[in-house]
C-alpha cells in the first residue's frame, strides 16, 4: 500500500508540472498556429543577366534570395495551389514552350476555357509596366494572386491555399527560411506570391542567335540578313514593307504598349466583344487594345494572338499583310502592303534566331520535385 501511495502521489506531481508549463506556448489548432523550427539566415540572389538587355527591375519590398527562389519555383510547380489539386502554374505555362501551353485558350481545372490564350513568361524583370493582355495587374505579385481564385483557371481561394501550405509537411519550414516567420499561421497569399515573383523574375531569355549575332559572336545567313530586313522599320520602307519594329522594338522585340492591331472591325468601339484594356481602363479609346508581346521565342509560343487565332506565323503575316480588318482605330501602321512567299520565309527565318535553347533547357527553371 505504502508504494502504491507514492506512486500515485508521483503521478499527481507529473500532472500538476505539467499543467504548470509555460502559458505562452501556442494553442494548435489543427497545427496552423504551432512554431516553425529551422533558421531565418536568407542567401541574396545576384541575378545573371546579358548586359544588352538592360537594368532588371528589382521592387526593394521583394528582394531575392536563393531561399525565396526556391519556395516561389516550388509554389510554381505544385498542383496544391489548384482547389482539386490538379493543376499548377506550370499547367498554363510549361518550360520547353517558353512557358505558354501550346492552346488557343488555356482551360482551367472545371474544363472552363479562358478568354484569352496563355502569355509567355519572358524577361518580365524587365518590364517597368503593367501585366497581363489587359493590363490589370501593376506588380508581378499582384498577377500571380489572380489565377487561384479565378473559377476559368485552378479555381480555389487563398484562405483554402493557406491552410493547405500550413498544414504541409515542408513548406512552413520553407516560407520560415524564405521570410523569417516564427508562425505557420504567418504563411499568407502575401509572402507566397512574393516568391512567386521572385522566380518568376529569374526567368531570363537572352542567348538566341538574336543575340550571338548582336554580341558579335556569330553572323545571320542571307536569308535571316533579309527577314532583318524586311523587320526593321528603318529599311523595310525602302522594300515596300512598314517593318514590325513599330511595335516590336528593341533587344526585347515589344513596346510593352497596348495596341489594336486590326484583329477585328466590330463598327464601333463599343461592338468589341473582348474590350481587353478598355474593360480596365473604362477609357472608351482603349477598347480592342491588347499589350504588344515579346517576341522572344515566338517559333515556340504558336497560336498567336491574344484570342489564339492564327496558328502557324504564316497566318500571322498574312494577317499584316492584309492591312488587318480595316478598323479606322487600328493602330496607324496596320495598312495592307505586298508580301512574297519568299518575304514570308525570310521574315520568318529571321525571327526563328530569337529562339533561346538554353532558356528552353535550362535546369532552374525546371520542377524542383
Amino acid at each position: 500500500m505504502q508504494y502504491r501511495a507514492l506512486f500515485i502521489l508521483f503521478a499527481l506531481c507529473g500532472i500538476f508540472l505539467l499543467a504548470c508549463e509555460d502559458d505562452d506556448q501556442p494553442v494548435c489548432d489543427d497545427c496552423e498556429d504551432e512554431l516553425i523550427d529551422g533558421e531565418y539566415n536568407p542567401t541574396p540572389y545576384t541575378l545573371e543577366f546579358p548586359n544588352h538587355l538592360g537594368q532588371p527591375i528589382l521592387p526593394a519590398d521583394n528582394p531575392l534570395t536563393e531561399e525565396g527562389i526556391l519556395l516561389g519555383r516550388m509554389l510554381f510547380y505544385d498542383p496544391i495551389l489548384s482547389a482539386d489539386s490538379t493543376m499548377s502554374c506550370i499547367s498554363c505555362h510549361l518550360q520547353e514552350l517558353a512557358f505558354t501551353d501550346g492552346k488557343a485558350k488555356s482551360v482551367g481545372i472545371q474544363g472552363i476555357e479562358t478568354p484569352r490564350s496563355s502569355m509567355a513568361l519572358i524577361n518580365l524583370v524587365f518590364v517597368d509596366s503593367v501585366f497581363f493582355w489587359d493590363g490589370r495587374s501593376f506588380t508581378l505579385e499582384d498577377q500571380a494572386l489572380l489565377p487561384i481564385e479565378a473559377h476559368d483557371e485552378l479555381n480555389d481561394s487563398w484562405e483554402n491555399v493557406e491552410n493547405k501550405l500550413r498544414r504541409h509537411n515542408d513548406y512552413p519550414q520553407h516560407f520560415r527560411a524564405a521570410f523569417g516567420i516564427e508562425r505557420k499561421s504567418e504563411i499568407t497569399s502575401d509572402l507566397a506570391v512574393k516568391a512567386i515573383a521572385q522566380f518568376e523574375r529569374t526567368l531570363i531569355s537572352g542567348n538566341s542567335k538574336f543575340d550571338q549575332v548582336y554580341l558579335n559572336e556569330d553572323r545571320f545567313t542571307e536569308e535571316e540578313l533579309f527577314g532583318e530586313e524586311l523587320f526593321e522599320v528603318e529599311t523595310a520602307i525602302t522594300l515596300e514593307h512598314p517593318g514590325c519594329t513599330h511595335c516590336h522594338s528593341g533587344v526585347h522585340f515589344t513596346n510593352n504598349a497596348f495596341e489594336n492591331n486590326g484583329l477585328d472591325n466590330p463598327g464601333s468601339y463599343e461592338g468589341f466583344v473582348d474590350k481587353g484594356r478598355g474593360a480596365v481602363t473604362g477609357v472608351l479609346f482603349d477598347n480592342g487594345k491588347f499589350r504588344v508581346p515579346t517576341l522572344r521565342n515566338i517559333a515556340l509560343t504558336a497560336p498567336y494572338m491574344h484570342d489564339g487565332r492564327f496558328a502557324t506565323l504564316d497566318e500571322v503575316l498574312e494577317h499584316y499583310a492584309s492591312g488587318g480588318h480595316g478598323a479606322e482605330f487600328s493602330n496607324v501602321n496596320i495598312r495592307p502592303f505586298n508580301l512574297t512567299e519568299e518575304e514570308k520565309q525570310a521574315l520568318i527565318a529571321y525571327m526563328n534566331t530569337f529562339t533561346d535553347t538554353t532558356f528552353l533547357n535550362n535546369p532552374a527553371f525546371k520542377s524542383p520535385f
